[in-house]
This record gives C-alpha cells, structure tokens and sequence, in this order.
C-alpha cells in the first residue's frame, strides 16, 4: 500500500514562547524520526503550513517558518493551506494522486482542529489512515 506521511503546522509561531503545546520537544524529536524512516522507505514527506494574512502566520513571516528543530530534506514537499482542512484549496490531493498514494500516516499540531479535520477529510476522500498517537500535540 503507497503511503505519504502528512506533518501538519509545526511551525515556528505554534511551537515557541507562550504557545507552545504540551510536550512539544518530544512530539517534533518524534516527528523526525518517523519523517527519517518514511524517507528511508521512499515514502514522500509532505509537510504543511498554515498561513493567514495579516498574523504571525503570515505566509512568508518567521512565525509561517518550520519549527526550527524539525528535519526537513531536499526531497520533501511543502503545501500552503488557509483552512483547517489540509485538502481545501491546495495542491495535496493532486500530489497523493500522482503517486498513487493509498494510505497517510499524519501528525502534527494541533489534535484538536487541523489535524482532526484533515484526518477526517482524508477518510472520507478514501484513504485508510494512520493518525501517530505521540507525534501530534494536544
């Protein structure tokens, strides 16, 4: 089954100073462990970003940035998003299209909001899904 792991909004803005989530060291050094063994699979990385015009997470502003301990490699994707959902409006689902992708392992911030919806948009576009219990924040 072709797989595609989604990290959804670990940024800069969301992963620093007073906002920073629970447990948010361990959840990244998680997160590049599961990125490291998908690229060592050929599994494609696609990391996703949040941006709003007008706030911290202003595409482009050091808060839209990756947060700065998260491994990102050359041979990775980046996809803008403005929605909770990873789907709305962006070029994902043409990527996973074009590989033929079956099955997304996500992770990332927020449980509660843009991993959820994405999660749920992707069951419901058909894709099995594996949401990693410790790589996403709550």
């Amino acid at each position: 089954m072709k797989q595609a792991l989604l990290v959804i909004d670990v940024q800069r803005g969301l992963f620093s100073g007073r906002r920073q989530p629970f447990d948010a060291d361990a959840v990244v050094d998680r997160i590049n462990s599961l990125s490291a063994r998908a690229r060592g699979k050929g599994v494609p990385v696609i990391f996703i970003q949040h941006e709003h015009p007008g706030s911290p997470l202003e595409f482009g502003a050091e808060n839209w940035q990756l947060e700065e301990h998260l491994v990102f490699s050359e041979r990775d994707t980046l996809v803008r998003k403005s929605t909770p959902d990873s789907f709305l409006r962006t070029n994902l689902g043409e990527l996973l299209a074009q590989w033929n992708t079956e099955q997304l392992v996500i992770c990332g911030y927020a449980s509660e909001f843009c991993v959820d919806t994405t999660t749920r948009r992707a069951a419901a576009l058909g894709y099995s899904v594996i949401l990693v219990a410790d790589a996403h924040t709550r």
